[in-house]
């Protein structure tokens, strides 16, 4: 199972000069839902949502979402390894959570995340 972030799911809609291999999405993927709602935000800060709306809703359509349960935010509010972001701290908790029942890989093109992860011996989708 791979947990995929915002930052994948951006280069693989934007046609970024990084994007994910093909044989990613053959993989399960999953995701909190923080990452519906960040991708729909930075697309419509940089005002593609009319060019790119189909993109982005395929793309997230592809996911299993995992719920901001009680658990996952419980584990937010503790400490991590290293300072992270609010919005990492959650989508780490959600990993933490999802793997307490199935082997998680963390898929993202974000450096502090990567840190993280790291630090939390989280394994990485090499991209």
């Amino acid at each position: 199972m791979t947990y995929i972030d915002t930052s994948v799911v951006l280069a693989h809609v934007l046609a970024e000069d990084r994007r994910p291999p093909a044989s990613l999405w053959d993989d399960v993927l999953v995701a909190s839902r923080l990452v519906d709602y960040e991708t729909w935000v930075r697309v419509h800060s940089k005002r593609l949502a009319e060019t790119h709306s189909d993109a982005v809703a395929a793309t997230l359509g592809r996911l299993r979402y995992a719920s901001l349960n009680d658990e996952v935010l419980e584990r937010a509010r503790q400490p991590f390894p290293i300072a992270v972001r609010t919005l990492d701290a959650l989508h780490l908790a959600t990993i933490v959570f999802l793997q307490s029942m199935a082997e998680v890989r963390l898929a993202t093109y974000d450096a502090r995340m990567v840190q993280a992860a790291q630090a939390m011996e989280i394994p990485l989708v090499a991209l």
